[in-house]
């Protein structure tokens, strides 16, 4: 299974978690499998490239993101590519990474899935 992380440099375990998804310079990928860790530029449109952050680290494989927060309708964006997303993580990527392994980070499709949106807008 391949877990990513929005990040700031090329650190690797030691690189710093980037808070803005969106504008995170690298992505920090973990295989839990055999604990290599890759770091990919972030080349999707927000920094003048194409693609969607997810449809590009779907690309690249990945089956988890950590990160800490993301907007609902990116979430819903990750879902459509098959990629759970734990918000909650900061610090380092070895710091995100041991929170996830260790359940302390939160799924944020558990509490704000997209089936569940919307239905406040229905009554009448």
């Amino acid at each position: 299974m391949k877990v990513s992380i929005p990040t700031r440099d090329e650190n690797g375990l030691e690189g710093i978690v980037e808070p803005h998804f969106g504008k995170a310079p690298t992505y920090t990928i973990i295989d839990t499998e055999t604990d290599q860790v890759t770091v990919i530029p972030n080349i999707s449109e927000h920094m003048e490239g194409a693609g969607l952050p997810p449809e590009y680290l779907n690309q690249n494989g990945v089956d988890i993101m950590l990160c800490g927060g993301l907007g609902f309708k990116a979430v819903c964006m990750f879902e459509s590519y098959g990629i759970k997303v734990f918000v909650g993580a900061g610090g380092t990527v070895r710091d995100a990474f041991e929170a996830w392994k260790t359940g302390k980070l939160q799924n944020a499709t558990d509490e704000n899935s997209c089936s569940e949106h919307g239905h406040e807008e229905h009554h009448h």
